[in-house]
């Protein structure tokens, strides 16, 4: 299934239909009309769907049944019932959780599901609706950062029309552990829930504002509120304030971010902002799928980090105390993922939240004695492996942002010298012995570790901790234990004895070496020192031969592999994040037409204008990320320090608002679909050699040009 322009053309339709006033030329002015929110809610893109904001708290919209891995979201594409419509989604994630406080309208107090037709379903950002098959009943949407807007239409009937509060459902590992609804007058419901899943302790309070006055009329199973209400001739609407913290903070939000009952007006407010934000880069090309495909990846980049923050400045710390901050703080954040492509765009793009970016981590290090390394809802959830935290840290102290340096150095060495999750083993062996810890996935472990360490080492360095330096900058070498030269793959090591039997294609989930991936996958995770990897296989030639034939070998991945390890050409799995950097790494060895050749590749087939349009899930804003780099031409391969290695720039012309009123514009001369190859560089009018560029050189503004052939340089 394509959208297209007939995706367009239904958008503008349903703004019509839906009674959203939108003149012709806002919409032509747009860049939330070249938004498919569609894009990565079928196959495994796990994408939430519904109505929010920029890195809004509230993603409120429509939960299905869970029926299993591709449900995280709470919705797939492939789904026709919807059981309530939540405040809270996760995107792109691996697991599923959150889904609180949903509502379903209705005329029947037994009903638990409800029938639906994309034919009846329309979404733009910030905005979702939907007509129910069954009881006719319109649904629609709409959010700010903290707080969501409902407006129901029920068809006229001689049924009494009905407003289902459920606070027992929730989405995957969700389970709710207790919870409180009360009627605090004709017009007004509050009250909280308390789950446990993913994350083992999230609170959520809430109030409901009504339009008119409703009745409870019964409580089922002490969860879920039965509201009435009388005339059902003019359209119910619902206005809900959510908070970790209180339920008068979930009034403040709600107060301060909803004021009055006028939808359309916060509707139209939401689509201003996602257009702000989408703004902040402006390409230009002739390929509306592309153009499609940008904006929605850009879209998708921003559903988190979310605030997790009250308008007031409070917040729920990470040890379950209520703090006072002088800054956003931010949760959901999938750094294992993120580190590597969404928080590098972020430092270019999003320059005003990095210094509350850092202030989270900062006191999320206090609270719980380590930076995050998966927090969700003020929960650590220690999900994945290595010290990503790390990366995203130090990227921000290098790149200069406002941060207590010192503050942040003792946050990573702290971080790196704990005993938990195998740093014991790394710290007395050097490396992590797959025979002598008590878990699996030791080479990925130590991969991610050696190169959290030279972020370390590099932050040290500026701050001239000489000793600290060379001890972290010696760690950073280890990924040196697991490499066999044998037979050119990193393997599980044990006092110099490879780990048998072996077979580099095999994978065996969170049972064997490798975290989501193979042999294949894991040997390039050296985004830190790719000079030294290239030492290890004996030099460019052994180093390019091998990478070569990464995309051109196939084999048996096993009964058990993880479906992460998706998007494949060859072994490079483009599906899930350790490979991202791994195209990249050609210009290491000067061949940069490889890099060009291949980024297109996965630019024009791992990414498309359809519900299955993910080469795997999203994870959080990271596929979207690297396309949307990639697509610009650039991508930081090192974990931090803000190296961007040049690929092959998809648009004609990209304007990139770089902050401080400064724009930094990118160039394609001759680009086309067999033009991939960069045969001449430009840097503000003058000839530049180099195969990167500078962060520095990015966020002074310029002009970076391309200039593109179809011939092999």
């Amino acid at each position: 299934m394509k959208f297209g322009k007939f995706y367009l053309k239904t958008q503008l339709l349903a703004l019509v239909l839906a009674g959203i006033s939108m003149s012709v030329s806002a919409a032509q002015d747009s860049f939330t009309q070249f938004v498919n929110p569609y894009i990565g809610t079928g196959g495994h893109g796990h994408v939430f769907l519904g109505a929010n904001v920029p890195f809004g708290a509230v993603q409120l919209g429509p939960t299905q049944i869970t029926r299993g891995w591709d449900w995280c979201s709470g919705y797939h594409y492939s789904d026709s019932l919807i059981i309530g419509f939540g405040h809270m989604h996760l995107s792109g994630t691996g697991i599923g959780d959150l889904g609180d406080i949903a509502f379903l309208p209705t005329f029947d107090a037994k009903t638990y599901t409800e029938r639906f037709s994309h034919d009846a379903e329309y979404v733009r950002p910030g905005y979702y609706t939907v007509r129910l098959a069954d009881s006719k009943i319109l649904v629609e949407l709409t959010a700010t950062q903290r707080a969501g807007m409902h407006r129901y239409t029920y068809p006229l009937s001689s049924k009494q029309p009905l407003l289902k509060l459920n606070l027992k459902q929730g989405i995957g590992w969700d389970k709710m552990t207790k919870c409180q609804l009360t009627q605090e007058n004709p017009t007004t419901v509050s009250g909280y829930r308390l789950s446990e899943g993913w994350a083992k302790d999230q609170r959520v309070y809430f109030v409901a504002e009504f339009s008119r006055a409703v009745k409870l009329q019964e409580m089922q199973a002490d969860s879920v509120g039965v509201f009435s209400f009388d005339d059902a001739t003019k359209p119910l609407l619902v206005r809900v304030g959510i908070s970790a913290v209180s339920v008068d903070n979930a009034k403040a939000n709600l107060r301060a971010e909803i004021k009055d009952w006028n939808f359309d007006r916060v509707a139209q407010e939401a689509d201003a902002a996602w257009n702000d934000e989408l703004g902040k880069i402006k390409v230009e090309t002739p390929n509306l799928d592309d153009k499609t495909i940008f904006y929605t990846g850009l879209y998708h980049t921003m559903t988190a980090p979310s605030v997790f923050s009250d308008v007031n400045g409070q917040y729920r710390g990470s040890d379950g105390k209520i703090y006072q901050g002088d800054f956003v703080n931010y949760t959901t954040l999938s750094l294992w993922d993120t580190y590597r492509a969404a928080h590098p765009l972020m430092t270019i793009i999003h320059p005003e939240k990095q210094r509350d970016i850092a202030q989270t981590f900062l006191h999320i290090f206090q609270q719980q004695g380590k930076l995050p390394v998966w927090h969700l809802v003020g929960n650590e959830t220690d999900c994945m492996v290595g010290n990503p935290g790390i990366p995203v840290l130090a990227d921000i102290v290098l790149k200069g942002f406002d941060v207590d340096k010192k503050a942040a150095y003792q946050a990573m060495r702290t971080s790196a010298l704990l005993d938990e999750r195998s740093l014991d083993n790394l710290k007395k062996f050097g490396y992590i012995p797959w025979n002598r810890d008590s878990t699996f996935e030791t080479v990925a472990k130590g991969l991610e570790y050696a190169l959290a360490d030279a972020c370390v080492a590099k932050v040290a360095k500026l701050l001239g901790e000489k000793k600290d330096y060379q001890y972290f900058f010696n760690r950073s070498k280890s990924y040196k234990y697991y490499f066999d030269k044998k037979t050119g793959f990193m393997r599980g090591v044990d006092n110099g004895k490879f780990r048998e039997p072996f077979n580099p294609f095999h994978s065996s989930h969170r049972n064997d070496d490798y975290t989501e991936g193979n042999a294949w996958q894991y040997t390039w995770l050296v985004p830190h020192d790719v000079p030294g990897l290239i030492k290890l296989f004996g030099g460019k030639r052994p180093f390019v031969t091998k990478l070569d034939s990464l995309f051109t070998i196939s084999g048996d991945l096993g009964e058990n592999a993880s479906p992460d390890i998706s998007g494949l050409i060859g072994q490079y799995a483009h599906g899930n994040e350790p490979s991202h950097h791994i195209l990249y790494m050609y210009n290491y060895v000067g061949q940069h037409d490889k890099t060009a050749e291949k980024v297109r590749e996965v630019l024009k087939t791992m990414y498309h204008n359809d519900f299955d349009g993910l080469s795997g899930n999203e994870d959080v804003g990271q596929m979207s990320a690297w396309y949307i780099l990639s697509s610009l031409g650039i991508y930081q391969v090192e974990p931090a320090g803000g190296r961007y290695m040049f690929g092959s720039p998809l648009f004609d012309k990209a304007v990139v608002n770089v902050g401080k009123g400064k724009t930094f514009t990118i160039i394609a001369h001759n680009n086309s679909a067999k033009n991939v190859y960069v045969h001449q560089i430009k840097l503000n009018g003058r000839p530049y050699k180099k195969l990167y560029i500078d962060y520095k050189d990015i966020v002074s503004g310029g002009t970076l040009e391309f200039f593109m052939t179809d011939k092999r340089p």
